[in-house]
């Protein structure tokens, strides 16, 4: 069984954030926004997060902007040009256009944890990521929010 989780830091302080990926065991932190440097992000930002996953859980990061949406979509997102339904749509698209399974498989992925800012997985792309591995894998796939 391939075990896949998903997480956002908004809404978690450093303490909560690090504690759900020791206490479940991730073995590496997947980040998956196409921007990691926001001056928002706080202990998020890239160059930082990677230094105190590292430091704080042991476990490598990486970022990989294959797997977030694209600016344009994330744009038309903002501005309420598409709804929930039509980023989900345009979303897998682009995954699928990307070859994602065949570029980076899945079973590298085994205790991961994908990383967004969103604080719930429900309107996430982080979680349609998941699912679509999860649909493109011939092995049992068991997805884990850790919210």
């Amino acid at each position: 069984m391939i075990t896949l989780y998903t997480i956002g830091f908004t809404k978690k302080n450093a303490d909560y954030f690090f504690g759900l990926l020791k206490k479940n065991n991730v073995r590496q932190l997947v980040d998956v926004r196409i921007s990691n440097s926001s001056q928002l992000a706080g202990f998020a930002k890239g160059k930082d997060l990677e230094f105190f996953v590292k430091e704080i859980c042991h476990i490598p990061y990486k970022h990989i902007t294959d797997f977030a949406p694209s600016k344009e979509l994330l744009d038309k997102w903002h501005k309420k040009e598409v709804n929930w339904n039509e980023y989900e749509i345009i979303y897998l698209s682009l995954l699928k256009e990307r070859s994602i399974i065949k570029n980076y498989g899945i079973k590298s992925f085994d205790h991961a944890c994908f990383l967004c800012s969103e604080d719930t997985p429900e309107m996430c792309h982080r979680r349609l990521l998941a699912e679509y591995m999860k649909a493109h894998c011939k092995e049992e796939v068991e997805i884990i929010h850790l919210i």
